[in-house]
């Protein structure tokens, strides 16, 4: 396993902790850290609706939080994308010189 660190501050810390305080947002980060899951497990497991689920998802790959671990193809032939966090650790510090956030990363 690789882990990469990244370090994010002030605006942009600012922005990702802002999204990660949002409650759907983080119940997917969590509920994929352990294990890679389809929108459908996510959206069941943590009782979210599946609308909302998949824009998250998406905003989430797009944002680089998470990836898409392994794609399998169904009976009927369609796509199922199975998603993981890339955050293994997360830590901010806030002092006088501002916010510096830490990723230990997948």
């Amino acid at each position: 396993m690789d882990i990469r660190s990244s370090y994010y501050n002030d605006y942009n810390a600012l922005l990702i902790l802002k999204e990660l305080s949002d409650r759907i947002t983080y119940r997917i980060m969590i509920s994929t850290i352990e294990s890679a899951k389809t929108t459908y497990q996510i959206s069941e497991e943590n009782k979210l609706p599946l609308s909302s689920t998949y824009k998250k998802i998406q905003k989430l790959y797009d944002t680089g939080l998470i990836s898409i671990e392994k794609i399998n193809i169904d009976s009927k032939g369609k796509k199922v994308l199975f998603y993981r966090s890339r955050i293994k650790s997360l830590e901010f510090n806030l002092n006088q010189k501002g916010l510096l956030l830490q990723f230990n990363r997948k």
